[in-house]
């Protein structure tokens, strides 16, 4: 993003130049899905494609806010005493909530400012927008007042907003990755313990490409519950007979041995699809350490299999994208990304091959689907972060 665009679009909103400037990324996962609940492992990266702040402290208790994005709803205005959650504010409710959390945690937020945001992560595709949104309001506060809070006790406010402030059951890895990340790394991240250790993602002349299904998730919360419920009630039978915190402490032998316990087909599959997944995400990162990207590849294509086929959660938009991906000449592999039912799917992709990629697969989903899929070529960035002036681009 061009700096003096963004410099530009802060004067013409508020009538006075910006003091500094904030990144924050959005996130993909390489593979290891639905593990969050499941205690298992993940392996996501944060993006280079995130939302961009720039901001001015006042000198009154005043916040203004205004974003690009959302500019039909103008500046959106409240003070460091009123910040109830309000519907008529929209996206303003997440700086708030986070306002919120500070506070309630004891952090002094003496003056109020003036925020411009604009992002390029697409809502509602499944990359992290909302806690993109929350861990660059939350790193903004703490170096504009000098809070010293940590980057994990953002992390930890950040889900308690969408938890608790928004209402949205989401749990803690986006933030944590949004916080956390390392360009050219990937996080191979523990859900149940949080133990994480940063691996090197070199892709060397491979690309990450998003293919963004342009439908909203129909991943409702009451389908996550329905996930959820299902794979608690396995563990609970397999618990009777293996000392297990969760199904992702099993590996394959053991659920090979041990499955006949569970009631169902339903849940045996829901159930497999956890310990495979696991054992994925921690022999992708083998893979990686030793350089071996078509075996990275192999394994994202098998993830897919396994959330089509086993946990059910891809539908026809991602399948349609994913299985496109797989015919097209240096495509390592391709799998859906994040929860499914609508969304983005990703593919690792050579840089030459990337623009007949983009127009093979684009066409193939246009006539299956009925309307177009839009593709952003990305690769592995940093973290959230104040930005040098000159630095945005």
């Amino acid at each position: 993003m061009d700096y003096r665009a963004l410099a530009s679009d802060f004067q013409a909103s508020f009538s006075q130049g910006a003091d500094r400037y904030f990144f924050s990324p959005g996130r993909v996962n390489i593979i290891g899905e639905h593990m969050d609940y499941n205690g298992g492992h993940v392996f996501p990266c944060a993006i280079t494609y995130g939302i961009y702040g720039a901001v001015s402290k006042r000198n009154d208790r005043l916040i203004r806010l205004y974003s690009t994005n959302y500019s039909e709803q103008g500046i959106i205005e409240f003070t460091l005493d009123d910040l109830d959650y309000n519907h008529v504010h929209g996206w303003a409710n997440y700086p708030k909530g986070m306002l919120y959390f500070l506070k309630e945690n004891g952090y002094n937020i003496p003056h109020g400012f003036d925020l411009l945001i604009k992002g390029n992560i697409p809502n509602g595709a499944g990359l992290s927008s909302s806690a993109s949104l929350l861990m660059l309001i939350g790193e903004i506060i703490h170096k504009l007042f000098d809070l010293n809070v940590s980057r994990l006790d953002l992390v930890k406010m950040g889900r308690a907003v969408e938890n608790e402030f928004i209402g949205v059951s989401n749990g803690i890895i986006d933030h944590f990755i949004i916080a956390f990340g390392k360009m050219n790394h990937g996080i191979l991240l523990n859900c149940h313990t949080f133990n994480y250790d940063y691996v090197p993602l070199n892709l060397q002349h491979y690309k990450i490409v998003i293919m963004n299904s342009n439908k909203h998730h129909e991943w409702t919360e009451s389908k996550y519950n329905e996930r959820r419920d299902e794979c608690e009630h396995a563990l609970r039978h397999l618990q009777g007979a293996i000392n297990i915190l969760s199904l992702a402490d099993l590996n394959m032998v053991q659920f090979e041995n041990f499955k006949h316990l569970i009631p169902t087909k339903t849940l045996e599959k829901r159930a497999k699809h956890v310990v495979t997944e696991n054992e994925r995400a921690l022999n992708a990162v083998k893979e990686l350490k030793r350089g071996n990207l078509p075996a990275l590849g192999k394994l994202m294509n098998e993830s897919h299999l396994s959330l089509r086929n086993d946990y059910e959660v891809t539908g026809i938009e991602l399948d349609t994208l994913v299985e496109a991906a797989w015919q097209q000449p240096g495509v390592l592999g391709a799998r859906m990304n994040g929860t499914g039912l609508g969304g983005c799917a990703i593919a690792i992709v050579d840089e030459d091959e990337i623009d007949q990629f983009i127009e093979r697969v684009g066409e193939i989903f246009r006539k299956k689907i009925g309307y177009e899929a839009t593709f952003y070529v990305t690769a592995v960035g940093d973290g959230v972060k104040e930005l040098n002036v000159g630095s945005v681009h």
